[in-house]
């Protein structure tokens, strides 16, 4: 039987209303509007509910048709309770009870997960993790935080804080992410990979000659610029990516020997590239997981490629409704 959601994604620069109909195991997109997030707290949901109105006058449906609303945002939140806590990407929302918002505004249930949860049980649901029972998901985007699900089931922890491996510190020093020094995102994440960049830069412009050119300068190093060079064959630009899949391999051990996964599927930097960062990233797991474990362990990219943010709020929905 077909069931139908509304997808709600509040970004730090932009908002994302999905409508989508599932069923058979398969989504479908019904409706798409994106928007930049500008204004006060209220003001962006006020106009997630006009847009939601104008949403259902074109696709000629009524919120009653629908079953329920699920909210995707960056954290910290507390998915039980429904409230958004100030995420450093969203000033000013602090404390912001936005399923209670919706359920009264639009009649629906609404539920609400981080981001990275969100996309985990999307891929979990319809993509490369469909089928599986023991699943992790990585954002590997502008940070890196990890979605679980275990025993056939998101586990988000007390507080909904499970899974932030990007706050895992690997080393003493190096990269700044999730605000540590040498942490898991600080290597494994476009932000990281930029700063590791620009070290490298530092310490031999020559090398670095060709990046520094097609960046604009020191200050214009980005993972895009780093891999476009990789893939044409720039060796100083190859090796940022391999130091950059060594230590995903080791992040992804500490996942493997931690949670014994079949899958673990990762977006952003790793869909895109991972033929810069999987022979490092393979080598390093090989060496420090628990072999028995590894065996029964696949990696993959995220199945819904650049579109699984239109998925990830309509499976918190389609989650909670099941």
């Amino acid at each position: 039987m077909a069931k139908q959601y509304i997808g709600v994604d509040i970004g730090g620069t932009k908002c994302a209303l999905t409508l989508g109909r599932e069923c058979d195991g398969a989504i479908e997109i019904l409706y798409k509007k994106q928007f930049p997030t500008v204004g006060t707290p209220n003001e962006i949901l006020d106009r997630f509910c006009g847009e939601i109105q104008v949403a259902l006058l074109k696709i000629g449906a009524e919120a009653s048709d629908f079953s329920a609303i699920g909210i995707s945002c960056g954290g910290p939140l507390d998915s039980l309770r429904g409230v958004i806590q100030s995420p450093p990407n969203l000033p000013g929302w602090d404390d912001i009870f936005v399923t209670d918002f919706f359920t009264k505004r639009i009649g629906l249930p609404s539920y609400l997960e981080n981001d990275a949860n969100a996309c985990a049980i999307a891929e979990w649901r319809w993509g490369a993790g469909k089928g599986t029972g023991n699943m992790i998901f990585l954002t590997f985007g502008t940070g890196l935080g990890a979605g679980l699900i275990l025993d056939g089931k998101l586990y988000s922890g007390t507080n909904g804080n499970a899974g932030e491996i990007g706050h895992v510190r690997l080393r003493a020093d190096g990269p700044v992410g999730y605000g540590k020094l040498g942490s898991a995102e600080g290597f494994c994440s476009g932000g990281g990979l930029a700063q590791q960049g620009r070290t490298a830069a530092e310490l031999d412009p020559i090398a670095a000659a060709p990046l520094l050119a097609a960046c604009g300068g020191l200050d214009g190093i980005n993972a895009k610029e780093i891999a476009i060079l990789a893939d044409a064959g720039d060796a100083f630009c190859q090796s940022i990516y391999t130091a950059c899949g060594e230590m995903l391999g080791e992040t992804l051990a500490l996942l493997v020997d931690l949670f014994n996964p079949e899958a673990i599927v990762l977006g952003g930097v790793y869909m895109r590239s991972s033929n810069l960062l999987a022979a490092g990233m393979q080598k390093t797991l090989a060496r420090e997981a628990l072999p028995q474990s590894v065996a029964v362990c696949r990696i993959l990219p995220a199945g819904l490629g650049e579109h699984i943010g239109d998925y990830a709020a309509l499976a918190i929905a389609a989650c909670a409704q099941s």
